[in-house]
């Protein structure tokens, strides 16, 4: 028997005005659709009316009022989009359907600042790579699919999530998220409902766990933690849907530099060792990129010669890596360096880490802006920290040079902190200097 409600469904309603349908238009497709999948219905303008007053549907019939009027729009709609109430799965949830309700939230800037506001929750639990590939599989969908897929979508996905990482690099977060979320909300995620064979459908989950990390990974980036926490998580069930062990480890490595962040020293040592010990066999640039972050964290933990011991074998397994650029999962020099800078800064070795932090800005790649906008504020923090007043200036200058160009949650934060730093040295020569250019790319950043 269908659950009542008294609340009326004005996500319902709303769509039916965007299909341009009558409460009979939408009974007629909902039989049409329960015909194709073998089920005999009878339902009639009332039956819609007592829907739209808030009546809940019997499950079956919600999931062909969904198809309904996604042929009709040519787009997904959710469960909670129109109104009604989503079936419990054995893993929790339909992740591609919580996926699509995330991206939409996520794309439309009128929303996106009630997505971002999510706490991140230390005390989530991480789900084993192979408790989740029990659970895998294609949902089931009524009617016949009217999409099919094949190596042609995967390879688009895969294109989309390198041309946004480009951007994200060159202009920053702020402006490459949300095109992440829009093309996952009405590209990817239809084409993850669509029909193709096996080997497609696991490459085209694998592909769009690899973006999800990315978009996950731009929210971190911009200060939304429970957000890109969230990202992760669903990038860690696509992965898993995908059997794809690799990706699965490159998330749980995400999400330990996310806990470093936010200083939990012990669930990032957790997350890193995860990442590193689940791992398959791997080349040397995803060992290097395990270990680097396993490196860090140890730091943070006050294991200092295991730290050190776990750069040595980034060194090691970087030296043995080819000159590939990857998109995801990518590791150079810089960023080894930059890890080196992070252990020694936290093992208490100040010069020795302002060296190896100006050592990986030299050998960055010069289109990672939003790379630098970090690495120099980082820099000059701890020059200023170090007693070095005119060179954090000069570093802060060439922050300021980046930044003027980027779109950053982090880099307004960067930039909230010099002038809190600098504000009680206001009579310095070079400390003026600055202040002036501060604020002419606070008037251009407007």
């Amino acid at each position: 028997m269908a659950n009542r409600s008294r609340t009326p469904n004005a996500g319902l309603k709303s769509l039916l005005e965007q299909a341009n349908w009558s409460e009979t238009q939408l009974a007629q497709q909902v039989n049409r659709l329960g015909q194709e999948a073998g089920m005999t219905l009878a339902y009639g303008q009332s039956s819609v009316a007592h829907w739209i007053r808030g009546t809940q549907p019997r499950e079956q019939v919600r999931a062909l009022i969904l198809a309904a009027f996604e042929r009709k729009l040519r787009r997904p709609v959710t469960h909670a989009e129109a109104g009604l109430v989503a079936p419990q799965a054995a893993d929790g949830g339909d992740t591609v359907e919580e996926l699509i309700d995330l991206t939409r939230a996520d794309m439309d800037p009128t929303r996106r600042k009630v997505v971002a506001a999510g706490l991140f929750s230390a005390a989530l639990v991480v789900p084993l790579f192979e408790s989740l590939t029990a659970h895998a599989g294609e949902p089931v969908s009524p009617g016949k699919k009217t999409v099919r897929i094949g190596e042609a979508q995967v390879r688009a996905v895969r294109t989309m999530t390198d041309r946004i990482a480009d951007i994200l690099d060159e202009l920053g977060a702020g402006h490459a998220r949300p095109m992440a979320a829009a093309f996952l909300t009405n590209t990817v995620g239809p084409w993850l409902r669509a029909e193709a064979t096996e080997p497609v459908r696991k490459s085209m989950l694998a592909a769009a766990s690899d973006l999800v990390y990315l978009t996950g990974w731009m929210a971190m980036y911009e200060k939304a933690h429970g957000l890109g926490q969230t990202y992760y998580t669903k990038a860690l069930r696509l992965a898993a849907d995908a059997e794809d062990h690799v990706t699965y480890c490159r998330t749980l490595r995400g999400m330990s530099l996310q806990a470093s962040n936010l200083r939990h020293a012990p669930l990032a040592l957790e997350l890193a060792d995860s990442a590193a010990e689940a791992a398959p066999s791997a080349g040397p640039r995803l060992v290097a990129f395990l270990r680097g972050q396993q490196a860090h964290a140890e730091a943070m933990v006050g294991n200092k010669t295991q730290a050190f011991h776990r750069l040595r074998e980034t060194e090691e397994a970087l030296s043995k890596a080819d000159n590939r650029r990857d998109a995801i999962g990518g590791y150079d020099q810089t960023a080894y360096l930059f890890h080196v800078s992070h252990v020694l800064n936290e093992t208490g070795d100040m010069p020795g880490s302002i060296k190896a932090l100006k050592d990986s800005i030299r050998v960055q790649q010069p289109h990672e802006r939003q790379g630098r906008v970090h690495s120099y504020a980082v820099l000059a923090q701890r020059q200023f920290a170090y007693g070095h007043l005119d060179a954090a200036c000069r570093s802060w200058g060439r922050f300021l040079d980046e930044y003027e160009h980027v779109s950053s949650a982090r880099g307004d934060e960067h930039f909230a902190t010099m002038r809190t730093r600098l504000r009680p040295h206001s009579k310095v020569r070079s400390v003026r200097e600055l202040a002036v250019r501060a604020r002419e790319v606070e008037v251009l950043k407007g």
